[in-house]
Order: C-alpha cells, then structure tokens, then sequence
C-alpha cells in the first residue's frame, strides 16, 4: 500500500474537499448543518484556524484554512470535526466490514483532498471554484441563492457582485473532484 505523504506548511493556506462515505444520495451536511457548525467551532476554539472561504453541500464541502504561524497540523483539525459531527448524529448508517473491525462509523471518507495555496492566482481560483460548486453540482440556477456558503460573506465585504457568475459555464472550474 502506498504511502501518501501531505503537504506540510506551518501557517499556509490550504484548500480541502471533504466527503461523506456514501455520497448519492446523502444529504447529511445541510441536514444537520447545526451540528456541522458545531463541530467547526468546538475545534475552532480549542485549535485556532481562519475559514477563509467554504461551501457545504449535501454530501461534501470544500473549504480554505489558513493555519497560525508555526502550525501545520490540519489532520488534527479534520479528525475532531469529523469525530465530533458524527457524535452528533443518530446511528443507524451503512457501516463497512473493516470500519466495523476498527469501530469506526461510516459518515466519512477516510481521506480527504488537501492542497497548499501557492500564490494569490491560486487563491483566487480555489475561491471562485468553492462559491460556483453548488451551480456546478445543479443546486442552484444561481450562485447566491446556495445558503451554505461564504459567498454572501463576500458579498457583503463587496469582493463579489450578488449576480457573480450568474451565465457561467463551470466546466473550467475542475479542482479537487
């Protein structure tokens, strides 16, 4: 089995796509996008990261960090969102043989995409591409109308117009998936 080795960048930006075990067909992110909040600011305030941008979705979100000076352990910060959203809700999921052996529930894929944001190009592209995923994925017809999303932060702070992307064809927008 390989062995994969993340980006390791003490205080950098990083770019996450996160997803549920079962994917078709689950909505259990914006069902229980209480419970979701919950586990990011119980995490949040025991180990301080910044969410620049992020975008929930029925079954997976992307999202940009940036971590303290002198910090790189995002993996830490996964392992108790995931942990503590998935105490939050009821079992009765689908578990694998292997999950069932490690005792493991079976909310989340094990692994997730991570990607060390190199310059403001990049940043600005993994921006566009977290606030355009919900039109990508056929959620919307607009990009504003999508509640669980930083957009109408960034909106507000005047970085994006409210009809941002309103004719985009998003077949340029292929990151992380």
């Amino acid at each position: 089995m390989r062995t994969y080795t993340r980006a390791r960048v003490p205080g950098a930006t990083y770019f996450f796509t996160v997803n549920l075990a079962e994917r078709h067909g689950n909505d259990l992110l914006t069902q229980h996008i209480g419970a979701l909040r919950e586990a990011f600011r119980m995490t949040k305030q025991a180990h301080p990261f910044v969410i620049e941008a992020m975008v929930v979705l029925p079954d997976h979100l992307h999202c940009l960090w940036r971590l303290p000076p002198g910090d790189n352990d995002f993996s830490m910060r996964w392992r108790l969102i995931k942990a503590r959203f998935s105490r939050m809700l009821p079992h009765g999921e689908r578990i694998s043989v292997s999950r069932m052996r490690k005792g493991e529930r079976g909310i989340w894929q094990r692994r997730y995409w991570e990607h060390v944001i190199r310059d403001e190009r990049d940043l600005h592209h993994h921006l566009d591409y977290i606030h355009t995923n919900p039109f990508k994925h056929g959620h919307v017809e607009r990009v504003i109308d999508w509640p669980y999303s930083s957009f109408h932060r960034y909106i507000a702070r005047g970085l994006y117009p409210a009809n941002w992307a309103a004719s985009l064809d998003v077949s340029d927008l292929a990151v992380g998936e």
